[in-house]
């Protein structure tokens, strides 16, 4: 099977998995395994953050960072298509009390002008707005990538109105590849960040919550509370230090395989639109009346699994077991459709 449905369905490679097999442990409950220290330390520096917190998965840095964020009560401000809203179950309001302020951006991405109307007044019947959360990348958005410019103008009105600005960097490392980006950048505007391992990086398990001290004190008292306390999961950790190592820079090429898919999409008769394809993603909409569960059973009898975001809607994530070789058998296998 050529597996389309997320860049989570990744094998570590060979040379993950003999860093894996090769890292010290200890019990990170107690600080003590030196491969969760060493990736918390490294992610750190590489944002310019003070400190790191290594978690299972995305949803949990998240869903962290809202409850040190906010106090019962307090409203976050994110996008409609946000992964904390749509793919945390809830989170926001179980785990941390909180209510939502949605936003319609352009294909996910905020622009600075909608944050600042949306902040409540100082009015005993409103919330407190306490957050804005962003992604980048976009995933209901294709992969679409903000203009940095545009985010640091969103600090500004968070700095201004006293506001936490929180990164859903799930798929970070896309952006920066695509838009020429340092990670020293995002570290400089947000005042948290979580970046995934497991997605764009090809890692089997974890991703990192950045911050300061104090945010990542807090952060690992809620994170024991949460059940995200490990022991000896240096093995997990080594699989992210290698991936920083030896994974970022190739993003590329899934960008250059993604844009010939989006390319032939855009070709097919059943197809609608292709959303701009920025980086991994490829999501595409089908003409009235078709349907993509359908389309996605007829890509299975030919042993590619996409995925049906919507009823007339399909994405496809391209990721480092996609080969060349690959893509040419999926063009070839549409042009048969």
């Amino acid at each position: 099977m050529i597996d389309y449905r997320s860049d989570t369905v990744t094998r570590p490679t060979p040379g993950m998995l003999a860093a894996m097999h090769a890292a010290p442990l200890g019990d990170d409950v107690f600080g003590e395994d030196p491969s969760i220290n060493a990736l918390e330390q490294k992610t750190a520096e590489l944002f310019g953050m003070d400190v790191g917190l290594f978690c299972p998965s995305g949803t949990m840095t998240n869903q962290i960072a809202i409850k040190v964020h906010t106090r019962p009560g307090d409203e976050v401000i994110c996008d409609e298509s946000s992964h904390i809203y749509q793919y945390e179950g809830g989170g926001i309001a179980f785990n941390s009390g909180a209510s939502v302020r949605l936003l319609y951006g352009d294909r996910g991405r905020l622009k600075a002008e909608d944050v600042k109307a949306a902040i409540n007044p100082d009015d005993i019947h409103r919330p407190i707005s306490s957050l804005v959360s962003l992604e980048n990348t976009c995933n209901r958005g294709g992969g679409a990538c903000y203009d940095f410019s545009e985010i640091l103008r969103i600090k500004e009105v968070c700095k201004e109105r006293g506001l936490a600005f929180h990164l859903d960097g799930a798929r970070v490392w896309n952006a920066m590849v695509a838009k020429s980006e340092s990670p020293a950048q995002y570290g400089q505007a947000f005042d948290s960040i979580s970046v995934c391992l497991s997605k764009s990086l090809g890692c089997p398990v974890g991703s990192v919550l950045l911050g300061t001290k104090n945010f990542i004190a807090k952060a690992r008292r809620v994170r024991k509370v949460f059940g995200g306390g490990m022991r000896q999961a240096g093995m997990l950790a080594a699989a992210g230090i290698y991936a920083l190592d030896n994974h970022i820079t190739r993003l590329e090429e899934d960008h250059d395989h993604a844009r010939l898919l989006a390319t032939a999409l855009a070709d097919k008769s059943f197809v609608k639109f292709v959303l701009p394809v920025e980086t991994n993603i490829i999501i595409f909409e089908l003409k009235d009346g078709l349907s993509a569960p359908d389309l996605v059973n007829k890509f299975k009898e030919k042993n590619i699994l996409a995925y049906a975001i919507a009823p007339n809607r399909v994405r496809l994530v391209v990721h480092l077991d996609i080969s060349r070789e690959m893509i040419d058998f999926t063009i070839r296998s549409l042009n048969e459709l």
